[in-house]
């Protein structure tokens, strides 16, 4: 299509023209996501010329080929400068129904959605797509968002969600979370004075269909119910999504404590629903544990208090339903093999963090991670139960995965050093032991309760034999210098050290020791601290 031909046209055209010329060039490019650089001055003045169209009371059927016209062009952020302005985001803030800058009229705006035709609302859900393409694209609509108060109007519409038709809701869910993940600065708003917290969580608690058991306690969703829809999916996500935005920062007080509770007691509701696919309902609980490490661990414990519904005995009458759906999570993420910095941690942290501060929680994660061991003679890094699978993150090549998984096993072990290797061995364990300072043994910061580390007989048999390096029962070797005379033995000493030596000379090797308290140094300054020193000034 000839831009330069179409934008003379547009020039003189009347409403019906423009409409079919616009039509023509959405048809061709529906399907476009990579222009032409040579034509960018042109697609440029097209954004221009549809603004001008948009600013004339014209038709909602034109109203709503200009703005699929304005989605297409505002794919490419170089043309973006027309609808960039103050001029142009009022005509679409005001075309998307969000009324930049307000917060009031809810019932007036409930009316009017009411009343608005088919085509009507297709114009509102146009108008907030290009609103997401353009803040997503240009800086300087963002800029242009904060400056006419663009999130007042997010939020005012938030309050008429229960009346929200579907892709009405999701582009203004959409549209908060890019607002709120581009621009920091908003976030505070948002939170404090615009009361977003609130009212995203009224959205999620009316979108998933909560119903109150009790204080923080969703009713439980009925077995026989069907899946949740699509639909409600979507908008959940967009919802979740801006929450976690929206609880990055540090924040307090008995409202926000009142108000994280709430939230914990909904994404638990959420832990427990069933989607229509396997893996939305994956990403359901993904969002969820993003979401659920934001909030103060103080609030998981309403994760498993269930006064009404009940729980186990043998964990102070405690619910274990959503810790077991997070357990069965994480065993999936790992069992995905990829991606585990974002995919993994998450998970794995929330139930560190969790752990240490429930002790109910921790234990009963340990009977399903760490149960008695009974068979010692397979390396413990070998096999296909969780514990298994967790051992061997503690050598993954990611820093970061590696130390988490290591983190939360030793937390499930009460910080023990003792503990923690009767599970790895020592060898699996010794990147966490050289990072917390604990190669001589010892326990971590955290207090914990005495309770359950019970040995199986089976182990205490075997203990003896277990080699503390490889954590498991090792089969008899062969004894290579058995047969070797005295002098044979004296040549190969010699000879090794010989070796070490040249290694260490050409830096090769660094022979280390470890202090008394528990880190590593160099061997001349571990041999050279006195008994008792805890360590020495230098690195």
């Amino acid at each position: 299509m000839d831009l330069s031909h179409t934008l003379s046209q547009l020039e003189t055209s009347s409403e019906e023209e423009t409409e079919t010329l616009l039509q023509k060039f959405n048809r061709e490019n529906s399907h476009t996501f990579t222009f032409d650089q040579k034509e960018e001055t042109l697609r440029s003045r097209l954004c221009q010329s549809v603004l001008t169209v948009l600013g004339r009371p014209v038709q909602p059927s034109c109203q709503k080929t200009c703005l699929e016209t304005l989605r297409i062009l505002s794919r490419d952020k170089r043309v973006l400068a027309p609808v960039a302005t103050r001029e142009g985001m009022l005509i679409l803030g005001g075309m998307a129904g969000l009324r930049a800058g307000e917060e009031g009229g809810d019932n007036q705006k409930s009316s009017q959605e009411d009343m608005q035709s088919e085509e009507e609302e297709r114009v509102v859900v146009e108008a907030l797509k290009c609103l997401c393409n353009v803040v997503y694209n240009s800086p300087a609509a963002q800029q242009v968002s904060v400056d006419v108060q663009l999130a007042h109007g997010l939020c005012a519409t938030l309050r008429t969600a229960r009346t929200w038709h579907h892709e009405v809701g999701l582009f203004t869910l959409r549209l908060l979370f890019l607002l709120s993940a581009l621009r920091p600065d908003l976030r505070v708003v948002l939170r404090k004075d615009l009361h977003a917290v609130r009212l995203l969580t009224e959205v999620l608690e009316h979108t998933l269909d909560v119903c109150w058991a009790g204080p923080y306690e969703a009713a439980r969703p009925d077995p026989q119910a069907l899946p949740m829809p699509a639909e409600d999916n979507e908008r959940a996500m967009e919802a979740l999504k801006a929450l976690f935005n929206l609880t990055l920062s540090e924040t307090g007080g008995e409202e926000d404590d009142h108000q994280f509770r709430l939230i914990a007691a909904i994404l638990r509701h959420l832990l427990m629903l069933k989607t229509e696919t396997e893996e939305k309902t994956e990403e359901a609980h993904s969002h969820a544990v993003n979401l659920l490490n934001n909030l103060p661990v103080s609030c998981l414990d309403v994760l498993i208090d269930m006064p009404v519904q009940g729980g186990q005995e043998k964990y102070g009458g405690k619910n274990m339903d959503a810790i077991q759906m997070l357990l069965d999570f994480m065993e999936k993420r790992i069992d995905k093999a990829s991606n585990y910095k974002e995919g993994l941690t998450p998970v794995l942290s929330l139930l560190t963090e969790g752990s240490r501060r429930h002790r109910e929680i921790r234990r009963y994660i340990k009977a399903q991670v760490l149960p008695p061991l009974k068979d010692v003679k397979i390396r413990p890094e070998i096999g296909t139960t969780v514990r298994n699978k967790l051992v061997r993150l503690m050598t993954h090549v990611d820093m970061g995965v590696k130390q988490t998984a290591a983190e939360f096993l030793f937390v499930l072990c009460k910080e023990s050093v003792d503990n923690l290797l009767k599970y790895t061995g020592y060898g699996n364990a010794a990147g966490l032991l050289v990072a917390r300072g604990l190669l001589a043994g010892g326990r971590g910061e955290t207090e914990y309760s005495e309770d359950e580390d019970s040995d199986t007989e089976e182990y205490k048999s075997a203990k003896p034999f277990i080699n503390p390096i490889t954590g498991h029962v090792e089969e008899p070797m062969p004894n290579p210098i058995e047969e070797m005379t005295e002098e044979q033995k004296e040549y190969e000493a010699q000879k090794l050290v010989n070796m070490f030596d040249k290694l260490s000379r050409q830096n090769v090797i660094r022979p280390m020791g470890v202090r008394p308290d528990g880190t590593l140094a160099p061997l001349e300054e571990t041999l050279c601290d006195p008994p008792g020193d805890s360590g020495s000034d230098s690195d």
